[in-house]
């Protein structure tokens, strides 16, 4: 009998065990998502390193927010390090960050570039050293530092820019982004060499 009543632990010791293990990788990796103080912000990260201060930072950081229509937008980066505050009111620093914003159409805007800064309250967004701005339209933009209010879903920025794209290339000393990108202003001298027949963006 005692080896039968043995013989029957093992079974459901089998049985549990894996099932309990499971659980318990579940719950770890759900966890970082079941904790937050605003249902319209959520931060995944895959992992977390010390920087040489004792700061912690977050590698492959995700950001993600709703405008002010109520679309959304997300916010990556390589690495991401908090530079001041608390809660809603922290700001932290990106290297290489990457921010794409859907349009209520269903067309996107894309903007990277080497560092940048995220205010969570504020949902606006420092970029500097070689910004690039893609649009699924077809056309690209590059300047060396913006500013992104990603709430309104405008953008702008005071450095020299270079542009292509279907109609063609341009330089200007600056830019005005309005409307997530429907509407963009190029500000100071500016240059436009169209392609033939190419229709001018609006």
């Amino acid at each position: 009998m005692a080896t039968d009543s043995y013989s029957g632990f093992v079974r459901i010791a089998k049985v549990m065990l894996p099932v309990t293990a499971a659980a318990l990788i579940g719950l770890i990796v759900l966890w970082p998502h079941l904790q937050t103080d605003d249902l319209r912000f959520r931060l995944g990260f895959a992992a977390i390193q010390a920087n040489v201060e004792g700061d912690p930072n977050l590698l492959n950081p995700r950001y993600v927010g709703t405008d002010d229509d109520n679309q959304p937008y997300a916010v990556t980066a390589d690495i991401a390090k908090k530079l001041d505050g608390q809660g809603m009111d922290v700001r932290i620093g990106l290297e290489l960050p990457k921010a794409d914003i859907t349009l209520n159409d269903g067309t996107w805007l894309v903007l990277t570039a080497e560092n940048g800064i995220y205010a969570r309250r504020q949902k606006t967004l420092e970029l500097a050293g070689a910004v690039n701005l893609f649009h699924d339209s077809g056309y690209e933009f590059r300047t060396d530092a913006a500013q992104v209010d990603l709430s309104k879903g405008i953008a702008s920025g005071d450095m020299p820019v270079k542009g292509q794209g279907p109609f063609g290339t341009l330089q200007a000393e600056g830019f005005r982004l309005f409307d997530k990108g429907r509407r963009i202003v190029f500000t100071g001298k500016s240059a436009m060499i169209l392609n033939p027949g190419a229709k001018v963006p609006q």
